[in-house]
């Protein structure tokens, strides 16, 4: 498989700090809780107006929108619009985490036959998808109320349904159905599989310096996202630096006994093409206390097999990068800090 040269590490190269840094346009591509996480990080280094020196001038997150369970499910088949889950916990993570208004768009109602377990910012995106005619431009009305460091594309407009193969052949249709099934996935499909992407998306990775997909779940947070067509095919001739954040742990039907480099694998063989230079993978171990919470789940930490990662013609850049409380999590300024050193030293190479 060819891949293309790799630009130069930080471990080969140092940015110095007295060194003028070039502000970064960066594309965080992925979905659930890991891309909220990643985003939180990147947030506190976004250019803001009339702030010099920030490290991020442009932002955009680029977001699954295969969610059919939930508050999201529900306003999918009532409204039949796009799910806004994810989209809207991006909108919480590029905002001011002590806003009154980051908490009301958090706030699950708790009571009510027709509003228990529904989402006040999902209903609000609702409400301007049915006001406006257009979901994506609810999105960035939503994004404008928050003031959010960022912009932020559903990664198509179009009302596509997860269809996986499973491992016995059979087919499963939702990502819920999916999720919950105990057949591991072969392969994973859009229905309709012309699903288009916003040009806006297209136009972002291209003119980005620093490129990252995960950590999330790898089929339908991840993969899910570059099922979209000419999606592939952008990442692969992108100029900017294209990184895999790893996750930390497998996770039930997606990645259970998968190693870092067979995560990469999976995505090869759903692109088509390899899409990455880099993979940032948390070579820290944890505790085994950790270890037995996600033992009773059947989940286990991922093993770094790095000299394998590297065969595949991906750097690997290994560190801790975990934050073990009661759930083990990407720690987001380490995770930051070690993508910006990535994105400058490739931007440097370029000039």
């Amino acid at each position: 498989m060819e891949t293309r040269q790799s630009p130069t590490s930080p471990a080969d190269t140092t940015v110095r700090s007295n060194q003028a840094l070039h502000p970064l346009r960066v594309v965080a591509i992925g979905g659930g809780t890991g891309l909220s996480t990643l985003l939180r990080g990147l947030r506190r280094h976004v250019a803001t107006p009339g702030s010099a020196g920030a490290p991020i001038a442009d932002l955009a997150a680029v977001v699954t929108v295969t969610d059919d369970g939930g508050s999201s499910g529900r306003l999918r088949r009532d409204f039949n619009m796009l799910p806004p889950g994810d989209l809207r916990n991006c909108m919480v993570a590029l905002s001011e985490e002590e806003d009154l208004l980051v908490q009301l768009f958090s706030h699950r109602f708790r009571a009510g036959d027709a509003l228990e377990g529904h989402n006040f910012g999902n209903l609000f995106v609702a409400a301007l998808t049915e006001v406006t005619g257009d979901f994506g431009h609810a999105i960035q009305l939503a994004s404008k109320v928050l003031a959010t460091r960022g912009r932020i594309y559903p990664v198509t407009t179009a009302n596509a349904t997860l269809v996986a193969r499973m491992d016995d052949g059979s087919l499963v249709r939702g990502e819920t159905n999916i999720t919950a099934s105990r057949r591991r996935i072969a392969e994973l499909m859009l229905d309709p599989p012309g699903a288009a992407p916003l040009p806006e998306t297209l136009e972002a990775i291209e003119r980005a310096d620093l490129i990252t997909v995960g950590p999330g779940s790898l089929y339908t947070s991840l993969i899910t996202n570059l099922l979209v067509k000419d999606i592939p095919e952008a990442l692969a001739r992108a100029r900017g630096v294209r990184v895999y954040v790893c996750n930390l742990m497998t996770q039930a039907n997606e990645s259970l006994g998968l190693t870092a480099s067979e995560h990469i694998q999976r995505i090869y063989e759903h692109t088509g093409a390899p899409v990455f230079d880099y993979a940032l993978v948390n070579t820290r171990a944890f505790s085994p206390q950790t270890l037995s919470r996600y033992a009773a789940e059947g989940a286990s930490q991922i093993e770094p097999d790095i000299e394998r990662i590297e065969a595949l013609g991906v750097r690997c850049i290994p560190g801790d990068f975990a934050s073990e409380e009661s759930v083990a999590r990407h720690a987001s300024g380490r995770v930051t800090d070690a993508l910006l050193e990535l994105g400058q030293a490739a931007l440097a190479a370029r000039r």
